[in-house]
């Protein structure tokens, strides 16, 4: 509260021309607040239900989306071996995408993990 009133107090003290730089300056420091923080994934899965009836790569599209701050190469490995066991090998989508929950799930428990161990420096 203390900063906003010092705010205004030097934005009175402004020339036109400076106070409308000034305002120009906030506004893009204000969008660029908005882009890095729509930017950043969320740090929570995203609450997409499944479908009663889904085949594995639309599977693979909405766990995708539901973990967003997973990295996709880390997951690739292990999806694509699903993929394989449902195309190549016969097992029915259901349970390959059970499985592909599974992974998806671990793999952002080590996600956390790995925040919880490594914090960000200050």
């Amino acid at each position: 509260m203390r900063d906003s009133k010092r705010l205004a107090s030097l934005f009175r003290a402004l020339s036109e021309a400076r106070q409308q730089a000034l305002m120009e300056f906030a506004e893009f420091l204000a969008e660029k607040e908005g882009a890095d923080i729509a930017a950043a994934p969320p740090s929570e899965p995203l609450p997409i239900p499944r479908p009663e009836r889904e085949n594995v790569v639309k599977a693979i599209q909405r766990l995708m989306q539901t973990y967003p701050m997973l990295e996709r190469k880390q997951i690739f490995h292990e999806a694509s071996a699903q993929m394989t066991r449902h195309l190549i090998h016969g097992v029915a989508a259901a349970e390959a995408i059970d499985e592909l929950e599974r992974i998806f799930a671990r793999q952002y428990q080590q996600h956390l993990d790995a925040l919880n161990k490594d914090p960000l420096p200050s």
